[in-house]
Order: C-alpha cells, then sequence, then structure tokens
C-alpha cells in the first residue's frame, strides 16, 4: 500500500472491535434446533430487516412489522431487541490493543459503524474504549448505511480527512471496496495477524 503516511484510522466497530452475532442469543432460545434458528435469521429476523434498524428504523416499528409477518413467533422476536446485549458477547481484545498502539502513537482515530441508534448506547456503556475515538459516526443517527457512498463521503467532510492519508478496516469486504471508490485506503479484516501485516505493509508497523 504506497502513499502518503497514515495519519488517521477508522475502525469498523461490530465484529472488528466488538463481536456481535444474533446467534450468541438464539442458540439460547433454540437449543438443538439449529435449523430452526437459521430459518428465524434467515426469514423472520433477516440481515436486511435489521438493517433498517442500523438505518434509523425505530425498533418499536421494526417489532411490530415482524410479529405481522410471523404472529406465531413473536416472543422470539421481541427477544431480538429486548436481549440484544447477548448478542455482543465481548472486545475483540486483539484489535483493542491495536486501537491502543495506533493512539499511543498520536493518529487519529475515528469509527464508522452501521449500528442502530437505540442500541449502540448499550455498547457505548459497556466498553471504555469507544472513549478512545476523536469522533463515531453511527449510521442510525445518519440515516445512512455502508457500503453507501454517502456515508463515507460524511465522514471524510465531517473530519476534513484527507483519503489518502486515512486507513479504513472493516469486516465487511463490501464496505472495504465501497471505501475505496470514495478514495481512502481499506483493509478487510480477516483476523489479526492479516490486520498486523496489512498495517505493516501501510507504515504502521506495530510492537
Amino acid at each position: 500500500m504506497n502513499g502518503p503516511l497514515i495519519d488517521t484510522v477508522i475502525f469498523d466497530l461490530g465484529n472488528v472491535l466488538i463481536q456481535w452475532d444474533p446467534r450468541h442469543l438464539y442458540r439460547k432460545i433454540f437449543g438443538l434446533d439449529v435449523a430452526g434458528m437459521e430459518a428465524f435469521l434467515a426469514e423472520v429476523c433477516s440481515p436486511d430487516w435489521n438493517e433498517r434498524q442500523d438505518q434509523g428504523r425505530p425498533w418499536s416499528d421494526a417489532i411490530a412489522e415482524a410479529i405481522e409477518r410471523h404472529p406465531s413467533q413473536e416472543a422470539n422476536i421481541r427477544a431480538y431487541y429486548d436481549r440484544w446485549e447477548e448478542m455482543m458477547p465481548g472486545a475483540n481484545n486483539d484489535v483493542v490493543d491495536i486501537l491502543r498502539e495506533l493512539g499511543q502513537r498520536h493518529l487519529r482515530l475515528l469509527a464508522l459503524t452501521n449500528w442502530s441508534t437505540e442500541t449502540f448506547p448499550i455498547a457505548q456503556a459497556r466498553f471504555d474504549f469507544l472513549n478512545w475515538f476523536e469522533g463515531i459516526v453511527v449510521s442510525g443517527h445518519e440515516r445512512l448505511v455502508k457500503p453507501q457512498g454517502e456515508i463515507f463521503e460524511l465522514t471524510i467532510q465531517r473530519f476534513g480527512l484527507s483519503p489518502r492519508s486515512t486507513l479504513f478496516i472493516d469486516d465487511s469486504l463490501r464496505n472495504v471496496e465501497a471505501a475505496r471508490r470514495v478514495g481512502l485506503n481499506a483493509i478487510h479484516f480477516v483476523g489479526i495477524d492479516d490486520l498486523r501485516a496489512r498495517l505493516r505493509e501501510a507504515g504502521l508497523d506495530l510492537s
């Protein structure tokens, strides 16, 4: 990754710094019925359904809509919001260590996350390292979601960034590709060792 020195790093949050998967909750609910759990998460409370909350839809509307489609699943649907924190078992501590190291080098640290405005405060109360960021762009606040180019442009403009000296890290390849389209350097997060190698390539050789 050739170019000017990196002075800013933008982190995605979910499944980069913070573990998140609805299966952490629904394995408790469905038990040995793995097929039933997967069908529920594909057809009732699907990723597309959840993404609409990331884009600003109120959870009350989302729950009502899903119950109307699948009234027999009402209890399981309500659990998606009522027990949301159980989907988030903890931090990815190895990545938090990298965040700390980058901060010690006095790089600008930002976050850009697809997250509901109603559930993001749960993460803020739980993870102190979210206070290390200069700023966090939350999709639910902006009513834009990655990989829409507009949310990257908003982040660039809001913080006065130079895309060529900014590095973006995300576990979603489609988001990484979208970041590159607006001129950002971007790393697809697939694991801690690979992340450190990609950071070295970008001129950030951490301890």
